[in-house]
């Protein structure tokens, strides 16, 4: 028995079979990922997200916790001691006589404070809403950043794949150009200056592939960082797919009025305006009296010394006021620091409103004005691979030499790199301009990664 399973698994289709097993589990391994796989992996796992939220929790907590200072306070004691008493006291003869006693005494009390007025607590409770809003706007905030981070990783880990392809192709037609000049040389119709060229830029071109491998390897890195996870391969770019359309409504006014009403960074700004304006009021509360109403159960046994068999029980109800008369100046100090506060949190509104204004009119003009450069690259690069084409029929016919092919080649590929970058910023603006309204959202991911194919 054992010596048949040995020549079943010695045999040729047995290990033919293993080979195609594990041939099977490595391609398996390949983890492809398009750009909306990759958002929703970022959400999950990325550690600047997941940050931001537990952030947002803590400072939820805020609010409850101003919340119960309003509410009322109820506290109970309980006290028991054992006591030993010496007493010395003069006889009927005049002499003093000591003695020792041992008791046990005991109180019980139950209290229940309710504020009635306290300017500082209403403020703080007003305050610690605005803090929520404050903690709320800033996850938003990072929500759209999230979109907007992941997207960038991921065209520039697709720009650098496509850079990668640009010098493989140019490497081949280079090593091609060297090729023919190496013949036409040998032929006597060439110079030894066409394949000194053709040499030199074959030899660039080696450094330059070398660079863009490492850029393809770091931008991968950096994709894979904020999903967590390898990935091996990413989508593509599909031109056919690409519409080249304007921001709707193509009005810039319409779009900062939207991200004045809805950027979430200009929300954070008005809350934290908000936070500093009330601790105006709290720093003034300090001017004010206080009232609150107390109710009070007391128990005790053997707590007068000389009484200590005796039991009391109190039941006491009323109010108390505190009114403040002098304190060293410290309230109109505490009043100036929280308005010189209130001052820097409005300059700090305005100029992260006259901030979002200017970045609204970037990304809008870098969406609308790179629709012609588009449109444009594109003529440039027909004209350019037409150069080429006719450079190397004027080559064959002995009219143009191996360097103006060469030049040809050259001035097709920075083309093609313009182009490739220009629709990425294209797609990259739409996605900034949407952060910038808070509107960088899944359905926005979705929209671009339609474009794209796998």
């Amino acid at each position: 028995m054992t010596r048949r399973f040995n020549q079943v698994v010695s045999s040729a289709p047995f290990k033919r079979l293993v080979l195609s097993g594990l041939l099977l589990s490595c391609s398996t391994a390949v983890l492809s990922m398009d750009l909306l796989q990759a958002y929703e992996a970022a959400k999950l796992q990325d550690a600047t997200i997941l940050a931001a939220r537990a952030t947002a929790q803590a400072g939820r907590e805020n609010l409850p916790q101003a919340r119960a200072q309003l509410l009322p306070n109820i506290s109970a004691s309980v006290g028991y001691n054992k006591n030993q008493l010496t007493s010395t006291t003069p006889n009927f003869l005049g002499v003093d006589e000591t003695t020792k006693r041992d008791y046990p005494s005991q109180n019980q009390t139950l209290t229940l404070r309710q504020p009635l007025y306290r300017p500082f607590l209403t403020a703080q409770y007003q305050q610690a809403g605005a803090r929520v809003d404050d903690a709320n706007a800033l996850l938003n905030q990072e929500e759209q950043n999230l979109a907007v981070r992941v997207t960038g990783a991921y065209f520039e880990a697709m720009l650098t794949h496509e850079q990668l392809d640009l010098v493989l192709a140019q490497r081949k037609a280079y090593t091609t150009q060297l090729d023919v000049a190496r013949k036409s040389f040998a032929a006597g119709s060439g110079t030894r200056t066409d394949i000194d060229a053709a040499q030199a830029q074959l030899d660039l071109n080696a450094a330059q592939e070398i660079e863009a491998r490492q850029n393809v390897v770091y931008t991968l890195r950096q994709l894979e960082i904020l999903v967590n996870q390898p990935i091996d391969q990413l989508s593509t770019l599909n031109v056919s797919k690409l519409q080249l359309l304007g921001p709707q409504p193509n009005n810039l006014q319409n779009w900062t009025d939207r991200a004045e009403l809805n950027s979430p960074q200009l929300q954070s700004l008005k809350a934290q305006f908000e936070v500093a304006r009330l601790e105006v009021d709290k720093s003034q509360s300090g001017h004010y009296p206080t009232l609150d109403a107390i109710a009070q159960i007391s128990r005790s046994q053997s707590e007068n010394v000389t009484n200590t068999q005796n039991r009391y029980n109190n039941t006491a109800v009323g109010l108390q006021l505190n009114i403040p008369l002098f304190a060293g100046g410290g309230v109109s100090s505490g009043i100036r620091q929280a308005l010189a506060a209130q001052d820097r949190a409005e300059q700090l509104l305005e100029a992260g409103r006259r901030d979002l204004g200017l970045r609204v009119h970037k990304e809008f003009r870098g969406l609308t004005e790179n629709i012609p450069k588009i449109s444009a690259l594109e003529q440039a690069l027909r004209s350019a691979d037409q150069l080429v084409l006719s450079s190397s029929k004027s080559f064959q016919a002995g009219s143009r030499t191996v360097v103006d092919v060469l030049n040809a080649e050259q001035q097709r590929t920075v083309v093609l790199r313009d182009l490739a970058q220009a629709r990425y910023i294209y797609l990259m603006s739409n996605i900034r301009l949407l952060a910038l309204v808070g509107g960088a959202d899944t359905d926005a991911v979705l929209s671009i990664n339609q474009v794209l194919q796998r």
